[in-house]
C-alpha cells in the first residue's frame, strides 16, 4: 500500500494538468494561417496571458481555466468548421472572430449550440440585428464608425471624397453609412466603387480614382490592401490624401507601403493600450511585454481581451450557463477592461464612443491626434 501511495504521487506531480486544468472552458477563434495571421498570433497571447493570470491567481471562483483555440483562417468556411468544433468541444463560450463575414458564418452554428458568443473585430450593423440573444461584440458598429469618420473629413476641411470599399461586409458597410453621413453634411461624394482584394497590382483603379481628382480617397477596407494602394500611389506620383477605418490599424501598413509612403496617412481606430492611461491598460502592457518582448500589433486583438474580461467577470458572479451570462452582461455599463470602460445595449453591443484618429508620421509611427 505504501508503494502505491507513492506510485499515485508521482502521477500527480508528473501529470497535474489532469487534475487542475479543464474545469472551464472558454473557446477562442481566431486566424493563425492566412492573410490576417498576426492579428490571430495576437489574440491567442492576449488571451493565453489573460487565462494564465486568472489561473495563477486560482482560477475562477476555485475552478480552473482552459482555453481551447481554433483556427479559423480568416475564411468563412474554415470558420465554421472551427465553431463546430468548439461546439462539441464543451466551452461555455467562444471569443472571435476577426472580419463581419467571418464571424456571420458561426453565428447561426454557435446560436444553435446555444453558447455565448463575442465577436471582436467584426463591424458589420446586420450581425447584431437578426435578434440573436447570446451574441455581442467588444467592437463598435460601422454606423458608429462611420459617423466618426464623416466628423473627421468634415472637421478636416475635404469637399470631394472618393469612397473606395472592397465588397467585404465590414468594409461596405462602413463605405455605405461613411457615405450617407458624409452626404447629410453637404460633402461630395465624387467617386464609389470596389476593388478585388488580394491583389498585387491596383494602378488601373488608382488611375480612375486619380481621374475623378478628389480632394480626399477613403479607403474602408482592410490594411493589406491600403498598405498596397499606398505604395502604388506613392510610385504613381500622386500625392492626394488618405484615410481608412479602424481596420487599417495595424502596424504591417507601414511595412507593406513602406515609411515614406504611408506618411501622412490616417484613419479612425479604438485606441490601443499604449495610448491608454487606465490602470488596466497601463498593468495588461507591461505584462504582454514582459512576456513577448513586444506590444500588440493591433486593437482587434487587444478587443479578444476584452472579451475574456466581461466573461470572466459573468462567470465569477455565478452565472454557469448561457442565457444567465447573457443576462448579466447585458446589464453590463462600465466594467474596466483592456481599452477602456465595457458595457452592452440589449441587441449585443458595445456602448459608448471611443474612436480616436491615428496619423502615420514620418518614421512609420502611428501617432494618435489630439481630440
Amino acid at each position: 500500500m505504501k508503494k502505491l501511495g507513492l506510485l499515485l504521487g508521482v502521477v500527480a506531480l508528473l501529470v497535474p494538468s489532469l487534475v487542475l486544468a479543464g474545469d472551464i472552458k472558454i473557446g477562442l477563434m481566431c486566424p493563425l494561417t492566412g492573410k490576417w495571421a498576426s492579428e490571430g498570433q495576437d489574440m491567442k497571447n492576449i488571451v493565453s496571458l489573460l487565462v494564465d493570470e486568472t489561473n495563477v491567481k486560482g482560477g475562477i471562483n476555485g475552478s480552473k481555466v482552459e482555453l481551447v483555440v481554433e483556427d479559423d483562417a480568416g475564411d468563412p468556411r474554415t470558420a465554421a468548421l472551427a465553431a463546430q468544433k468548439l461546439a462539441s468541444a464543451g466551452v461555455v463560450a467562444v471569443i472571435g472572430t476577426y472580419g463581419s463575414a467571418v464571424t456571420e458564418a458561426t453565428q447561426n452554428i454557435l446560436a444553435e449550440s446555444e453558447l455565448v458568443q463575442i465577436g471582436t473585430g467584426s463591424t458589420s450593423v446586420r450581425l447584431t440585428e437578426k435578434g440573436l440573444p447570446l451574441f455581442f461584440r467588444t467592437c463598435p458598429r460601422d454606423d458608429a464608425q462611420g459617423k466618426a469618420a464623416a466628423a473627421a473629413i468634415i472637421k478636416a476641411g475635404y469637399k470631394k471624397v472618393a469612397l473606395l470599399h472592397d465588397n467585404s461586409s465590414y468594409a461596405k458597410g462602413l463605405a455605405e453609412e461613411s457615405q450617407a453621413a458624409l452626404e447629410k453634411a453637404g460633402v461630395k461624394i465624387i467617386f464609389y466603387d470596389a476593388l478585388t482584394p488580394g491583389e498585387r497590382d491596383y494602378t488601373a483603379i488608382l488611375t480612375k480614382l486619380k481621374a475623378a481628382n478628389p480632394d480626399l480617397i477613403f479607403f474602408t477596407g482592410y490594411y493589406p490592401e491600403t498598405g498596397m494602394l499606398l505604395r502604388q500611389k506613392k510610385e504613381m506620383g500622386w500625392d492626394v490624401p488618405m484615410m481608412g477605418g479602424d481596420a487599417a490599424n495595424h502596424q504591417d501598413l507601414v511595412k507593406i507601403a513602406g515609411p515614406e509612403a504611408a506618411a501622412g496617412y490616417f484613419f479612425v481606430s479604438p485606441p490601443l493600450p499604449q495610448d491608454m492611461d487606465t490602470d488596466e491598460a497601463k498593468n495588461f502592457l507591461k505584462a504582454f511585454k514582459d512576456r513577448y518582448k513586444t506590444v500588440p500589433v493591433s486593437v482587434w486583438a487587444v478587443l479578444a481581451g476584452d472579451a475574456y474580461k466581461v466573461l470572466e467577470a459573468a462567470i465569477a458572479k455565478g452565472n454557469d450557463d448561457p442565457e444567465k451570462i447573457a443576462e448579466w452582461l447585458k446589464q453590463l455599463k462600465e466594467l474596466p477592461t483592456l481599452s477602456g470602460k465595457m458595457g452592452f445595449d440589449e441587441k449585443g453591443d458595445r456602448v459608448g464612443d471611443f474612436y480616436r484618429i491615428y496619423k502615420v508620421n514620418n518614421a512609420g509611427k502611428f501617432e494618435l491626434q489630439a481630440r
